[in-house]
């Protein structure tokens, strides 16, 4: 997991060859005036859904799991706390891996949370279990799907 302001993306675009694709979007449009969306970059490989989802409280949200897909979560109004627990520590499955929407869902507890800002970005990988979408009201946020 990485959590920094879009400001200091160029440290890590190396990471993966669409990185900065993902990123110089981004920062050159103005996405939170957007209509809501799937924004596609490089069909399959590269797309952003561009979401105005409501929070919920910490104890109702689930891990969510991927396979198949890197997340970059960027938060572009409100504020968001986002949970996180170890692949290997996971307990709890409530809905078995989903090849369709590359998902699994588990009814464990976080055992650590980071809160979003509007500029900030949080990266997860597939083995970083997380719980989106905690707080209070609604968020206006990207959620960049970079196939691994």
């Amino acid at each position: 997991m990485i959590l920094s302001n879009l400001q200091n993306s160029a440290r890590i675009e190396a990471l993966h060859p669409l990185f900065k694709k993902f990123f110089d979007y981004v920062k050159s449009h103005d996405l939170l005036h957007t209509e809501c969306g799937r924004i596609e970059l490089d069909g399959d490989c590269l797309f952003i859904n561009n979401v105005n989802p409501s929070c919920v409280k910490a104890e109702d949200q689930v891990l969510e799991v991927h396979r198949d897909y890197i997340d970059i979560h960027v938060l572009l109004e409100g504020e968001e706390t986002v949970g996180w627990k170890a692949l290997e520590d996971l307990q709890n499955e409530r809905q078995a891996y989903q090849k369709e929407g590359d998902y699994a869902l588990y009814g464990d507890q976080p055992t650590t949370y980071v809160t979003l800002r509007p500029g900030q970005f949080l990266i997860v990988w597939p083995e970083d279990p997380h719980a989106p979408l905690i707080g209070e009201g609604k968020l206006r946020k990207l959620v960049g799907k970079i196939r691994i």
